[in-house]
């Protein structure tokens, strides 16, 4: 018997799925054009049609802060638990918290 795989994806049929009338490759310009600085709070919300820096799914719906920019994508800085994790994303897959700084 083999084992099954386990691997960045594993179980996540539902957390990578677009509602039926969100379905399409382009996300809102707006989202995708959105500059954040260093300090902004954002939510993790991915967007499975656009696998570049996709995170992880333990980080799916976490909030945290930009700490720093490499390229296009955002250095975002999150607690998972008590410790500290930085994720490189791009903005495809950021939100804006609303009413944060």
């Amino acid at each position: 018997m083999v084992k099954a795989s386990q691997g960045l994806r594993h179980r996540t049929r539902k957390l990578l799925k677009k509602s039926v009338r969100e379905r399409g490759a382009i996300p809102k310009l707006s989202l995708v054009m959105q500059e954040y600085k260093v300090g902004d709070k954002v939510h993790i919300v991915p967007n499975p049609a656009i696998h570049e820096a996709l995170p992880h799914r333990r980080y799916i719906g976490k909030t945290g802060t930009v700490v720093g920019k490499r390229g296009r994508a955002y250095l975002v800085e999150l607690l998972v638990g008590s410790k500290k994790k930085v994720i490189i994303t791009v903005p495809e897959h950021l939100r804006p918290v609303q009413g944060g700084s």
